[in-house]
């Protein structure tokens, strides 16, 4: 049954990450999606292309990736200045591919029609065409699609301000050498992406879903220095870039960090014994947890259920987020004997869930995630009864990093997504919406259970909280936790509002809703709190007590 269409402008986006996130959203989704992106300069090819008759360079000699992808159709090119849209819908089985090519192409001339270019198609040659029926056809757009079991992948590229030379000196575009290729810029209408994907938005609900466009977008213009000066100390008012970004996200100054905070804020911690005999195993085993080092409420919590979180590969970040206290000076090289250490922590505390969480480490070739696996097999060899759940990084969208933790088969696979599209290039600005969707969606598409989680209080709106949940929910995450964002120091970002009980717990139902299984919801709940419970309530097991299949979501 259709619903809304989602829309989502992802920016930049590496073609095979948003490739792999059309996959899972293809296979692992009844929504309605449209994805709006630009990719860095790339050639793909379908199953039936003429390489040595299209191709006419040497891909890397001018920049470009050659992938070859599960479409119908020839060589094409996509990069910056050109809008690519992949529907992910439902299609009409009985109408065949043909019918969702004309519906493609009818998004892309009903959206050019909107800004005051008439384009239509030219008989023979899929895509759209600017003066289709007179004497100088010229191909604007072009559309190649796959359906699998009544769900479509691929879609179109729209040459806004392209560098026709990948179109016309370095391929065929589309196997097509007796017809011109042109360009929104070139057909003499001077307008930005954003306008053109406002007009795409505008159109596509009359194509795709119900009629009706939930819609969410990163923020458009991306400054190049990070927030690292920010978030080490510098301060709110040295960093122009940092308040430009703030600006273009919609952020205001917030609360101050001297407001006093609600009672529902304020836990009463209690450490017994119990406790302290924990807090004196990891003090001869050389580890710190999380719990500890964030000053975690819940830590007594949590450590008397059996479950506890442990920071791997130092206490040093590569990156700079505006959230985040975490030290972000140069990393040491990754303790080899740590792996080690960590499965003694787990024996001698008994736990039941363990829990392992990492800083960014970009300084490594694939981000640490294999030290993070070495950690799990240790844990399984000392403490088969346990769960052990991994809160990792992107590690860059490296595929081949992630897989290195998924052939482990840990029991629940964590990144958190912390916070909406927009305010995403705010909160963390190494990061990406499309890249942390895309390490949920592969880790789910390979049978992980999968989990996230958001902070609000950050200046997001109920209509980007419940988009955020529905991406999260499409993708096939399990658990998801929602807490209350509390800002670690005045250089940190401010807290927009204090998110009262009640709207957490409004939150949690709307999450089960739309089909995550498990939600952790309260202003105090952090990506660990009932971490235990949550496994066990979605099924994960210990692998080493039921099978590798027994990690995939029921």
């Amino acid at each position: 049954m259709a619903g809304p269409l989602r829309v989502r402008w992802l920016g930049r986006v590496a073609y095979q990450e948003a490739l792999d996130l059309q996959r899972r959203l293809c296979a692992g989704s009844e929504g309605e999606h449209l994805l709006l992106l630009e990719h860095d300069h790339v050639f793909t090819y379908g199953r039936h292309a003429d390489l040595d008759r299209n191709l006419r360079c040497d891909p890397a000699q001018v920049g470009a990736e050659l992938i070859a992808v599960d479409r119908g159709g020839d060589i094409t090119y996509h990069g910056p200045g050109q809008l690519t849209g992949y529907p992910i819908v439902t299609t009409d089985g009985g109408k065949g591919s043909l019918d969702h090519v004309r519906r493609v192409e009818g998004v892309v001339i009903d959206a050019l029609a909107h800004l005051g270019l008439h384009t239509g198609r030219l008989e023979g040659y899929p895509g759209v065409w600017v003066d289709p029926e007179g004497t100088n056809p010229r191909k604007i757009a072009a559309v190649g699609v796959r359906i699998s079991r009544g769900r479509s992948m691929h879609g179109f590229n729209l040459n806004l301000s392209t560098d026709m030379d990948y179109l016309r000196r370095h391929i065929i575009a589309c196997g097509i050498d007796d017809r011109p290729v042109t360009s929104i810029h070139e057909e003499g209408l001077d307008i930005e992406m954003r306008t053109l994907v406002d007009a795409v938005a505008q159109v596509a609900g009359r194509h795709f879903g119900d009629g009706r466009v939930e819609r969410q977008e990163v923020v458009w213009r991306r400054v190049a220095e990070d927030l690292a000066p920010f978030s080490r100390g510098a301060g709110p008012g040295t960093s122009s870039r940092l308040a430009v970004r703030a600006g273009e996200a919609g952020l205001t100054d917030g609360l101050s960090i001297e407001t006093r905070k609600p009672e529902w804020l304020r836990p009463v911690v209690r450490h017994g014994e119990e406790v302290l005999a924990l807090r004196r195993t990891l003090r001869s085993l050389d580890l710190v947890t999380v719990c500890e080092d964030a000053g975690c409420p819940n830590l007594s919590e949590c450590w008397a259920e059996g479950t506890a979180t442990f920071m791997v590969l130092g206490e040093r970040c590569t990156r700079a987020c505006g959230f985040c206290l975490v030290d972000t000076r140069r990393p040491e090289p990754p303790m080899a004997d740590e792996p080690e250490r960590v499965a003694q922590a787990v024996a001698h505390m008994g736990l039941e869930h363990a829990v392992l969480t990492m800083v960014a480490r970009d300084d490594l070739d694939d981000g640490g995630l294999s030290h993070v696996a070495a950690c799990v097999r240790a844990i399984r060899e000392t403490s088969p009864s346990s769960t052990v759940e991994t809160l990792i990084s992107d590690a860059g969208g490296s595929a081949a990093a992630l897989e290195c933790l998924i052939a482990e088969r840990p029991d629940v696979l964590n990144h958190n997504l912390e916070t909406v599209a927009r305010l995403q290039r705010v909160v963390r600005p190494s990061a990406g919406y499309a890249r942390s969707l895309t390490v949920l969606a592969r880790a789910a598409e390979a049978g992980l259970v999968t989990k996230s989680g958001i902070m609000l209080g950050l200046g997001e709106n109920d209509l980007e909280i419940e988009g955020c949940l529905a991406d999260l929910a499409a993708v096939g995450v399990s658990i998801v936790t929602l807490g209350q964002y509390l800002r670690p120091t005045s250089h940190h970002v401010p807290v927009d509002r204090w998110v009262e009980p009640a709207e957490f717990e409004h939150w949690a139902e709307v999450a089960r809703g739309l089909g995550i299984r498990r939600a952790e919801s309260s202003p105090l709940t952090r990506s660990s709190h009932h971490a235990g419970h949550a496994a066990r309530a979605v099924g994960a097991v210990p692998v080493a007590l039921g099978s590798r299949a027994s990690s995939a979501p029921a």
